[in-house]
C-alpha cells in the first residue's frame, strides 16, 4: 500500500527580484486509496506542488521532505520518480513535434518498466486505452500534443495514466479547458484508476464541477502556500457557496 508523505515543504522560485518563497510549509499524507483534493484561488501555490513533486527544475526545495513508501523523492531525477510510481497531468500540456503518440508512449512505458513491452500485446493495450479515452486509434500515429485540442490533450494525458500505471497520479487542473463532454471522459478515466485500492490521486482545481463526478476522500484548502484547512467533500460544497475569500483575509493578517 503506497503513500506519499510531505513534511515541510517549503519551495522557492528565481524570480528578477531574487529568491520567492512559494510553498511556506506543505504537509500531507496521500495514501493508497484515497482521492485527495486542493482547491485555491490563483497565485496560491497548487502547481508549484505538483511540479516540486515531479521534479520541475525551475523550483528550489529550499527544507521539508517528500518521501514516497519511504524513499526521499527529493533526491531522485524526473525520471527515477516517474519509475518510483509518480505521476503528473499537467494543466497546459507541452507539443512535442516529430514525436508520435505511440513512439512517446512506448517509450515511457519502457523506461518506466525497465523493458519494451511486447509489441502485439501492447497494440492492443495503446487501443484499449485510446477508446476509453475516447480517442480514436489513429490518434497514436499524431505527434504529441501538436494541433490537438484542449480536450484531446487532457484525454492523451488520460490514456497516459491507464497505460504506464503509476501509483500515485498527481493531476493539475485536469479539468481547464474542457466541455462538459470531456469532463466526463477525464473523469471517467480517472475513477478507474482510483478504484485500484494501490492507487492514490492528488487532484487540483479551482473549481467544484470536476467534483461531481470525481469524489474526493479529502478536501484541503490551500492559500498562500500552504493548507488552511481540510475535512470532506462538504467542504468543497462551502467553498463553491463562500469561495476562499474568508481564508485570504486570514492568510494576510
Amino acid at each position: 500500500m503506497s503513500t506519499l508523505e510531505i513534511k515541510d515543504l517549503h519551495v522557492s522560485v528565481d524570480t528578477e527580484d531574487g529568491a520567492k518563497e512559494i510553498l511556506t510549509g506543505v504537509t500531507l499524507t496521500i495514501r493508497a486509496g484515497e482521492v485527495h483534493a486542493i482547491m485555491g484561488p490563483n497565485g496560491s501555490g497548487k502547481s508549484t506542488l505538483a511540479y516540486s513533486i515531479a521534479g520541475h527544475p525551475k523550483y528550489t526545495n529550499t527544507s521539508g521532505s517528500v518521501t514516497l513508501d519511504g524513499q526521499d523523492v527529493l533526491s531522485m531525477t524526473v525520471d527515477e520518480r516517474a519509475r518510483a510510481g509518480l505521476f503528473l497531468a499537467m494543466q497546459y500540456p507541452v507539443e512535442v513535434p516529430g514525436v508520435s503518440v505511440a513512439n512517446f508512449l512506448r517509450t515511457a512505458k519502457t523506461a518506466i518498466d525497465g523493458e519494451a513491452p511486447k509489441l502485439r500485446t501492447w497494440i492492443k493495450d495503446v487501443n484499449a486505452a485510446m477508446e476509453k479515452a475516447d480517442l480514436d486509434p489513429s490518434f497514436s500515429q499524431r505527434n504529441v500534443n501538436e494541433g490537438f485540442s484542449g480536450g484531446e490533450k487532457k484525454r492523451h494525458e488520460i490514456a497516459q495514466l491507464e497505460l504506464l500505471d503509476p501509483k500515485v497520479a498527481v493531476l493539475d487542473e485536469t479539468d481547464s479547458g474542457l466541455d462538459i463532454d470531456a469532463l466526463k471522459v477525464v473523469s471517467q478515466g480517472v475513477n478507474r484508476f482510483a478504484e485500484d485500492d494501490d492507487k492514490a490521486v492528488l487532484l487540483i482545481t479551482h473549481y467544484t464541477r470536476i467534483l461531481r463526478y470525481i469524489k474526493p476522500d479529502y478536501v484541503h484548502v490551500f492559500v498562500a502556500g500552504k493548507i488552511a484547512d481540510e475535512g470532506g467533500p462538504e467542504l468543497a460544497d462551502q467553498l463553491e457557496a463562500e469561495g476562499y475569500d474568508k481564508y485570504v483575509k486570514a492568510a494576510a493578517v
